[in-house]
């Protein structure tokens, strides 16, 4: 084992007792070190660090950020919430409409956007209904990563997949092969959870209470911020099925949603300053310790030696949900793509690549980025923190379920 990977063991380590002494460490503060330990013992250069961090990414969420502390200052993202949520008369419709609207708005909106405009949300519920907030944020989660499952745009790596994969009406075949057991995770997610937090969702009714808008132009320029997302996301979405062959990538819709906020607002430089800048050093981290461990070859030459036996649903579905932990869900569809296409894998190989590596950010934190998105805000904000083992107790047994529930089906209509 090289140096590359003990840093990356190192790193899950720590992120699992997340204390050493009195010192108690966040996440970034983690992978941040990480990324310094590559670096200062040569196992990555400074130009290929600089190389490795995903520009895409970093502007992508740097953007949705101030859209989602926008709405979140203004006031109107509670307002919103409110609109949704009012019909709900327990805690376990409740959690039923967390789960059903967030997995639904994350195939259209992407995981991750889901991630940093719904953290605030399940906090702010959690508290003007006197519950923990840690049911919710779970529910969260893990119902994004299941929604964005059955969309070509639901996350970064069924993009990957539908665009190099060369899938025909990407929306259609996705929706084809993965709504049905997606759904049918879905409905698992709501009884576990009910099962596993029934102390917390007691059935008195719920009283709503609208919160009022706080800073009105803001609002104003938060709601044209959320309408140019929608609006392109479904030009986007309309793009695909027509065939249209244009580039309009993530990034750009993001930017657009900002656009409002960062020239219109009066106070855009105090958005800016007060974004999740933490989330960002993170992400930065994780690609230069990715890139150290892509680098190293020892993944690689480990699928490598298995190849003949990785191209069934089971293989693709199994090593897709263990190696996304360790080089994370993109680069490890990026590896693994090319090998079941050059060995005649048809489009079910590739949905079970697509569901395989995006229901890995149910096993653990490190899964998805939308977990450490939601984690980290939910910190910073509010001081609730979810460790490594209560989010692995919640996604060992539910990501095992996934995966037997997608193979099952794959299996028998494939």
């Amino acid at each position: 084992m090289n140096l590359s990977v003990a840093v990356l063991l190192l790193v899950f380590l720590l992120i699992a007792i997340r204390q050493v002494g009195a010192l108690r460490l966040q996440i970034w503060h983690i992978m941040t070190a990480g990324a310094l330990m590559v670096l200062v013992m040569g196992e990555i250069t400074s130009a290929e660090a600089l190389k490795a961090v995903d520009m895409d990414v970093m502007v992508f969420l740097f953007a949705m950020f101030v859209v989602g502390h926008g709405l979140e200052e203004s006031g109107y993202l509670s307002h919103l919430s409110y609109q949704y949520f009012k019909r709900a008369r327990s805690l376990s419709v409740l959690l039923m409409m967390v789960i059903g609207g967030s997995a639904c708005a994350s195939a259209l909106l992407m995981n991750d956007t889901l991630a940093v405009v719904g953290t605030p949300v399940m906090l702010l519920l959690a508290r003007k209904h006197e519950m923990r907030a840690k049911p919710l944020l779970i529910a969260l989660m893990f119902s994004v990563t299941i929604g964005s499952v059955m969309s070509p745009i639901g996350n970064p790596q069924n993009l990957l997949i539908a665009i190099n994969g060369n899938v025909q009406s990407p929306f259609i075949t996705f929706l084809a092969w993965l709504f049905i057991p997606t759904i049918l995770n879905l409905v698992f997610l709501y009884w576990f959870l009910k099962r596993r937090y029934r102390g917390d969702l007691h059935e008195e009714g719920l009283k709503h209470s609208q919160e009022p808008i706080r800073d009105h132009e803001m609002a104003v320029l938060s709601k044209l911020s959320l309408q140019f997302l929608v609006l392109l996301v479904f030009v986007k979405i309309v793009m695909g099925i027509m065939g249209i062959d244009a580039e309009l990538r993530l990034t750009h819709i993001a930017v657009a949603a900002a656009l409002p906020l960062l020239v219109g607002s009066s106070r855009r430089f105090w958005l800016i300053k007060n974004i999740d800048w933490a989330t960002l050093a993170f992400f930065v981290s994780m690609f230069v310790l990715m890139e150290s461990v892509w680098n190293s070859g020892f993944f690689q030459s480990l699928l490598s030696r298995m190849n003949d036996s990785l191209t069934s649903y089971h293989a693709i579905l199994g090593v897709s949900v263990l190696l996304s932990q360790f080089i994370s869900n993109v680069p490890l569809v990026a590896l693994y793509h090319p090998m079941l296409t050059a060995s005649g894998v048809l489009v079910p190989g590739l949905m079970a690549l697509a569901a395989g590596s995006t229901i890995a950010g149910n096993l653990t934190i490190l899964g998805a980025a939308s977990n450490v998105i939601v984690i980290q805000a939910a910190e910073r904000r509010n001081k609730v923190t979810i460790s490594f083992m209560e989010f692995l107790s919640v996604g060992f047994p539910v990501t095992m379920v996934n995966i037997l529930i997608y193979w099952g089906y794959l299996a028998l209509v494939g």
